[in-house]
């Protein structure tokens, strides 16, 4: 019997999004029988519903609730997803035709395979793809890969198709957190259960536009995510891979406040704890690297105060 498989796709007031991502997952190679497509709006007022309707007819399950934000949305939709397999797919990205059959493949062929991911190709506001976010760099092995989890612990939400068993026993998407939540989802899903990945860009996501990404408040969150979720577990990795964690976990940002022209004091404080966990030499390069680009923002905001004098 073919699995069913309960694709997630939250979305708000942006009809013009979420048509084409349906429209990539109703173009999988996966029978269709197979295949539950399930859209939750959140609370918008636009004519998603009836975009969907139009386009897709009865291939959609859509379901709509009070707004209540990204994390919530989706918890919703894995609540009433009656698939073996969940698969997220967020309102502005896109699949693949393989990317379900590929992912299906390989946990039925690998039952101690919790989740399994994707390369992505990240995109522009215009659809063009820019680079590949290539999971290999930070998972090099399948298996239990926390050790490599927390050293990035980026998701990708809509790479991701994972057991309803792994929903059902870490629960869903922290709807306290305004961004971070999939860092802490993925960190949750570590912990518990083996990882593999597939090293093929068959997922798309969008960059760019000012989604929730976009927040100041990523940073902070970022950071309270891998601090807490050490804190507590502190017996889940070794001293030294907790210390490769807060060490990429300062590091990158101390530079996201560089780049986002925050406070440099702040940059500073946080290239200083990274100064204190760096042991491996990869992090000893990245910190010097760090340092280049502090002295570089340094420079460039004291000749904007000279020209604004």
């Amino acid at each position: 019997m073919t699995p069913l498989v309960s694709a997630v796709i939250p979305t708000y007031n942006r009809s013009g999004f979420v048509r084409i991502a349906v429209g990539t997952a109703v173009a999988q190679t996966y029978p269709a029988a197979g295949l539950e497509i399930i859209v939750v709006d959140d609370g918008g007022s636009d004519d998603t519903e009836a975009v969907l309707a139009r386009e897709h007819g009865s291939r959609v399950r859509y379901l709509k609730k009070a707004n209540g934000g990204v994390s919530e949305a989706r918890n919703f939709g894995m609540k009433a997803a009656r698939g073996a397999y969940i698969a997220l797919l967020d309102d502005d990205d896109e699949w693949l035709p393989t990317k379900i059959e590929r992912q299906v493949e390989l946990l039925e062929r690998r039952p101690e395979i919790g989740m399994v991911l994707t390369d992505v190709e990240r995109m522009d506001e215009d659809r063009r793809g820019f680079e590949i976010f290539r999971r290999r760099e930070f998972i090099p092995e399948d298996g239990w890969v926390l050790r490599h989890v927390v050293r990035n612990p980026a998701l990708a939400p809509a790479s991701a198709m994972f057991r309803r068993e792994v929903f059902e026993t870490v629960g869903g998407f922290d709807r306290k957190l305004r961004t971070a939540e999939d860092l802490d989802f993925h960190l949750r899903v570590a912990l518990r259960y083996q990882e593999a990945v597939i090293a093929e860009p068959l997922t798309r996501a969008m960059r760019g536009h000012q989604g929730l990404s976009a927040l100041a408040r990523t940073n902070r969150d970022y950071l309270d995510v891998i601090e807490g979720f050490l804190a507590a577990h502190p017996d889940a990795v070794t001293p030294a891979d907790r210390d490769a964690a807060l060490f990429w976990a300062y590091a990158r940002n101390a530079r996201g406040l560089l780049w986002g022209d925050g406070a440099l004091g702040d940059a500073l404080a946080l290239a200083g704890k990274a100064a204190r966990r760096a042991r491996a030499r990869r992090e000893l390069t990245e910190l010097a690297r760090l340092g280049a680009d502090v002295a570089r923002n340094a420079a460039v905001r004291a000749r904007r105060r000279v020209r604004g004098k």
